[in-house]
């Protein structure tokens, strides 16, 4: 398992949520071929050029609308770990499959900014008139690619978490398993689609085995307590437990005998539900220019959150793009790329307008 899957999973620990996981499950056994899903996290709609755009719904039906933009590589199951962050602040998460993705339609050919054409028509299929959005990591730029072409009075918010930065802005910082990615997917797509194929088929057989699964719960229970030290450091272990106890009692009972691998691994593995070829094309996207220049998202404001301890996403070349949006506010701390999520139910709350602006 390379760097960044070790790091994406710690992430989804971060996540873990109070109640039962909402989204997908595999049986305690992970068994890949015995997953089952809720009927909210495996909608979708067809666009007009006939493709599918899968999403997913996390939080209250009556709640305010945010449009979640999952990370990369992932997929709308992304969202579900943070469904009861959204439920307390009233939060109605969607959560689409970019292309490829998940169970969305690949796109030959498509762009960054082809992404807003997507969502203004999930919009309408929803009947939204008005909703916030936010992009996690790699679905940074495609948040901002909405706030630039989108109808600004749509829009009631804007942020980016720990978002992928602009290459442009210079990769001296970035690490190098991901500049070797992305001269692979530039230059050798093809073959990185086979590489990262065998990859996915390699772990999904590896996990069948059961001393693999043994020693993965080990692991990832120790990276959870390790988390909990973490939150009990920065005083925040506390307050979420005296959360925890607004929740059903059967309900935590339930979460408990969830293993932590039938938690995590369909998180792992949706991103690869149609194989790699969307996750090449995007570490492309992600790694060239966005299509639109920074200084013509007119949007007011484009809230940003991001880590000064972020090494997946460099704070400087963070800098250097909130430099040239107009209207953006950047908020630094002292978190990691993955860390940040401690700051998640906030940032939710800051996102949803005034009562009387709800849909």
């Amino acid at each position: 398992m390379n760097p960044a899957c070790l790091s994406w999973l710690r992430y989804s620990l971060a996540l873990r949520p109070s109640s039962p996981s909402p989204f997908r499950t595999f049986s305690t056994t992970c068994n890949l071929r015995t997953s089952t899903s809720t009927a909210r996290d495996k909608q979708a709609v067809t666009l007009p050029d006939g493709r599918v755009l899968s999403y997913a719904e996390y939080g209250p039906t009556t709640g305010y609308p945010v449009f979640f933009f999952h990370g990369y590589p992932s997929s709308r199951l992304e969202a579900g770990p943070i469904a009861h962050l959204a439920a307390r602040q009233d939060v109605r998460l969607i959560a689409p499959d970019r292309p490829g993705f998940g169970l969305s339609t690949f796109q030959p050919g498509r762009k960054i900014t082809s992404w807003p054409a997507d969502v203004s028509f999930l919009a309408s299929h929803l009947g939204l008139v008005r909703f916030a959005i936010l992009g996690g990591s790699g679905g940074g730029p495609y948040a901002l690619a909405c706030a630039q072409a989108l109808p600004h009075t749509q829009m009631s918010a804007v942020g980016v978490l720990a978002g992928a930065p602009p290459w442009e802005a210079g990769t001296k910082e970035v690490l190098w398993y991901s500049r070797l990615a992305a001269v692979a997917a530039n230059y050798a797509p093809g073959a990185l689609t086979v590489v990262a194929e065998a990859a996915v088929r390699g772990l999904r057989w590896a996990v069948e085995m059961e001393w693999v699964r043994r020693r993965l719960e080990r692991w990832l229970e120790a990276v959870e307590k390790e988390e909990e030290q973490r939150k009990k450091k920065k005083g925040g272990l506390m307050e979420e437990r005296e959360r925890e106890k607004t929740t059903e009692k059967d309900e935590r009972q339930s979460l408990k005998a969830e293993s932590r691998c039938d938690r995590l691994l369909p998180l792992l593995f949706e991103p690869f539900a149609q194989g790699a070829a969307a996750s090449v094309q995007e570490a492309k996207l992600l790694t060239q220019s966005w299509g639109f220049r920074f200084e013509d998202v007119k949007y007011d404001r484009i809230q940003i959150w991001h880590g000064t301890r972020d090494v997946n996403a460099p704070i400087g070349m963070i800098r250097w793009m909130a430099a040239r949006l107009p209207h953006c506010e950047l908020r630094e701390s002292d978190h990691t790329h993955f860390t940040l999520v401690d700051q998640l139910e906030e940032i939710l709350a800051q996102l949803v307008p005034d009562e009387t602006a709800k849909v």
